[in-house]
């Protein structure tokens, strides 16, 4: 790994304002509505209350943001020569993803670290092992959607790529029961979706399997998060991977 190429990329992310703003300061921005201005952000739920629920899923939100952007970009630029130019260098193509890892984790830290502290000044409570292992979750599991940028990057092939990935993730989102608890059937359906089995894992330290469906508590075993997570990944890897193999049968 190339020290240099990582701190040239996180300098050019860091004078990306409005790219900044979508992955850190618009789900900061969330949080604060729909956690801490509202009364009920106090009321118990699972090992801590309601606006510790909210933190935990918009963190969830901003740091996918980050990696799929990643992701995304590391794509494109891959498709539109960068790839030719890294060829003529000793960086080799694990390096060139290590680096991007590294990056992602760089960069999907700051709207976790952003919103958790937020969260820690604004009442947003819980025993301290929520904090620790829901933040962890948030973290390793945001990578796993380097892969969904990928995709759109690699199917794409253009600048607008990283812009359908990110807008993608907003319906995701909703669909996943990130934003407004769903129940019925909608709920049923979320579980069939990316983000579900990863902001349900990373809640599951507070909540630890319980939610609302409709007016009834239910509980949800962990297997459940844990298999959606799997499949997904599976998913997202092999269309990476039979869209990698595309893209070298056009050249």
């Amino acid at each position: 790994m190339n020290p240099t190429i990582v701190m040239l990329e996180l300098k050019r992310m860091a004078r990306d304002y409005v790219g900044l703003f979508f992955i850190a300061g618009l789900p900061a921005f969330m949080y604060v509505i729909f956690g801490v201005s509202q009364a009920f952000g106090d009321q118990d739920i699972g090992r801590g209350n309601v606006s510790l629920y909210i933190m935990i899923s918009m963190a969830v939100y901003g740091a996918v943001t980050a990696t799929v952007s990643i992701g995304g970009g590391a794509a494109v630029e891959r498709m539109q020569g960068w790839g030719r130019q890294l060829g003529l260098t000793p960086l080799r193509d694990a390096a060139y993803v290590a680096t991007k890892a590294v990056v992602a984790l760089a960069i999907a830290c700051i709207p976790i670290a952003l919103i958790y502290g937020i969260g820690a000044t604004t009442g947003a409570k819980g025993d301290w092992q929520v904090w620790l292992y829901s933040a962890v979750i948030v973290l390793l599991g945001a990578l796993v959607f380097a892969l969904y940028g990928l995709v759109f990057g690699l199917a794409f092939r253009s600048e607008s790529a990283v812009g359908a990935a990110s807008g993608s993730l907003v319906i995701f989102a909703f669909l996943g029961n990130i934003f407004i608890p769903l129940s019925g059937v909608m709920l049923t359906i979320a579980k069939f979706t990316p983000l579900y089995g990863f902001v349900s894992l990373a809640r599951y330290p507070l909540t630890e399997g319980y939610g609302i469906d409709g007016n009834e508590t239910v509980h949800e075993a962990l297997w459940i998060p844990v298999a959606n997570v799997a499949v997904w990944t599976i998913i997202l890897a092999t269309l990476t991977v039979f869209l990698v193999r595309r893209s070298r049968g056009r050249q």
